[in-house]
């Protein structure tokens, strides 16, 4: 996945109202940025961090600039949690998920369940329908430990149980994490920030949904797929 621009640095001043991020620019210029996060971004909010923006020439925006990475001392995080998808589009389409890599069609945004779309719905002939979720990880409070989420997400619950009724339903059903981070080296659930969270993915893995873990190597130009990562004190 290709920034849509080269990336401008600057240094985090403050993250507010969730979606808004003020960023001092080389120049001493301060510019409100767009932050395509919902989560706390815990370890990635502090003032003074070394950031990068992308910039749109898109004159309706209301915000030019976006959040892309924060630079921390063991490497770039990307926190826009819209790339995530369109990382793993270019990932199925180049056979790079190696337990995904069979199937021939792969359709985005399909609705499902009862109120949910999933990110994607892979097909292929003699093989079963497979209901792909996509979730951004780049939470780490323990080095080198990868963990999801990094708040309340009921929302992500609500897709695990999604996921189990298609496998129940006779389909294929797998949650991908992917990990916006260079750092890590393993993967697990952030138990004590969202138990219920915790509680659903046990259900979902008890039901038939398979998980799996996926790193990114991160640039000031692209993110790419790059290697799975081992779950930590469980089989994924």
């Amino acid at each position: 996945m290709h920034f849509s621009s080269p990336l401008v640095p600057g240094t985090l001043l403050k993250r507010y109202k969730r979606f808004l991020a003020d960023i001092k620019l080389e120049s001493g210029e301060i510019v409100t940025a767009h932050c395509a996060n919902p989560g706390g971004m815990i370890g990635l909010n502090m003032p003074g961090l070394p950031v990068w923006l992308s910039k749109s020439d898109d004159p309706k925006r209301k915000l030019a600039y976006s959040l892309e990475l924060v630079d921390l001392p063991t490497g770039p995080v990307g926190i826009n949690t819209a790339h995530p998808n369109r990382i793993v589009a270019e990932a199925l389409g180049n056979k790079a998920v190696a337990p995904l890599a069979h199937y021939e069609s792969v359709r985005p945004e399909v609705k499902y369940a009862e109120k949910s779309r999933v990110d994607f719905l892979l097909t292929g002939d003699g093989l079963p329908d497979c209901y792909l979720e996509v979730k951004n990880v780049h939470l780490v409070r323990t080095p080198g430990l990868a963990e999801f989420p990094d708040a309340v997400t009921a929302r992500g619950a609500r897709h695990l149980a999604d996921l189990a009724k298609m496998v129940a339903e006779g389909h294929r059903a797998v949650m991908l994490y992917l990990v916006q981070r260079t750092d890590c080296t393993a993967f697990d659930l952030a138990h004590d920030l969202d138990p219920a969270y915790s509680a659903a993915f046990d259900a979902a893995r008890a039901a038939g949904v398979e998980a799996l873990c996926y790193t990114t190597v991160i640039t000031r130009h692209t993110i790419t797929l790059a290697a799975p990562l081992p779950f930590a004190g469980r089989e994924s």
